[in-house]
């Protein structure tokens, strides 16, 4: 379980987090509606100093939070306070998360520029989508340099085993199938570009580094009302939007499955692996995730057919010298969208999402 002294630690360090990220997105704001339209790549040269050093201040800024957010989560989980080491701000500033210089890939955005003029947009909106990137790049860079040292602090505290992600809201599917994932401390943060979750460093953490903490009467790690909200469950943070929202997020026919009842992780994977292809006399979507001789739909109906026929099939390789046939998957997954789109009622669309794994 989640202290919610804890949880209150780690929603300030966001907090903190953004008022960085906002004021270095203000600054690159600011500095490239000064570039000049006539000459964008000589004027852009003029100004990159002031862009670089906008985005490396707050990303200094972001990393030298991380030590002091470390420090009092152990505080409050009463551990041992001895570190071995101490981050160092100035290492995580000027530097772009795949490892180039910050300053090329600042000039990313004057690249898209031109490549959308050449497509045939206005310079107006050629220059709007450019801005949109260049803050993009801001946001993202300064939230990795406060996330990769805050992975540094940890490492530095012995008493550190792993963290717990926290989705802040809006996020994507992907990451709110995280929410609450616990991982060992020396394991990377998936994240994507404008991604704002963080780390809620802990003392404790399952066996095998990679569970899930346990809810308490509420998930958000905070009460409505009282801050922005980070979660630690994706059922609660599912249930915290409006139906248009999960719509949005989900996708319409994958929200409609999880409000059924279906297993959110399968609905959002399933979309990993989707692809239309000729089964029943007609062309369906269909996702190849789960189909695999591992994956939970091969395995559904593996047994259905045993079930159906009578016939033990193989599961392994001694299995298989026995003599005992191998099965053989003929069956389509279909998405929740082509089963809406396919059952003529309500009972047949929950058959249907059980059959293919959808539903338990």
């Amino acid at each position: 379980m989640v202290d919610a002294m804890v949880r209150a630690i780690a929603l300030e360090q966001y907090r903190q987090q953004q008022i960085l990220v906002r004021r270095a997105v203000n600054r690159v704001q600011a500095v490239w509606r000064q570039i000049n339209r006539r000459d964008i790549s000589g004027s852009w040269e003029q100004l990159a100093p002031l862009l670089v050093a906008a985005v490396a201040e707050a990303q200094t800024e972001a990393a030298r939070l991380a030590d002091p957010y470390v420090d009092a989560v152990v505080a409050a989980e009463d551990a041992d306070p001895a570190a071995a080491g101490r981050v160092v701000p100035s290492a995580f500033a000027g530097i772009a998360s795949d490892g180039r210089p910050l300053l090329s890939l600042l000039y990313q955005p004057v690249i898209d520029w031109k490549v959308r003029m050449l497509a045939g947009q206005s310079m107006d909106d050629a220059f709007r989508g450019s801005l949109a990137s260049a803050l993009r790049i801001t946001a993202t860079q300064v939230a990795d340099a406060g996330r990769g040292a805050t992975g540094a602090a940890m490492a530095g505290r012995r008493t550190i085993q792993g963290y717990v992600r926290v989705v802040q809201p809006p996020a994507c599917s992907r990451c709110v199938l995280l929410a609450g994932k616990e991982y060992g401390w020396n394991k990377g943060f998936q994240r994507h570009p404008r991604c704002d979750c963080i780390h809620l460093p802990t003392t404790l953490i399952a066996r095998n580094q990679r569970g899930r903490v346990g809810a308490d009467g509420f998930t958000p790690t905070t009460r409505p009302g009282s801050g922005s909200p980070g979660f630690i469950d994706p059922r609660a943070y599912f249930n915290s939007l409006s139906r248009a929202e999960q719509d949005r997020a989900f996708g319409e026919a994958g929200a409609r499955a999880i409000r059924e009842g279906a297993d959110m992780a399968q609905v959002v994977n399933a979309r990993r692996g989707m692809t239309t292809m000729s089964a029943y006399g007609r062309q369906v979507l269909a996702t190849r995730e789960g189909t695999t001789r591992r994956g939970a739909f091969y395995r559904l109906e593996r047994a259905r057919t045993e079930q159906r026929t009578g016939t033990r099939f193989a599961r392994d390789r001694i299995d298989a010298r026995r003599g005992l046939p191998r099965f053989e998957l003929r069956t389509p997954r279909l998405m929740p969208e082509e089963i809406y789109r396919l059952a003529e009622s309500r009972d047949e669309a929950l058959a249907m999402l059980r059959r293919f794994g959808y539903l338990t």
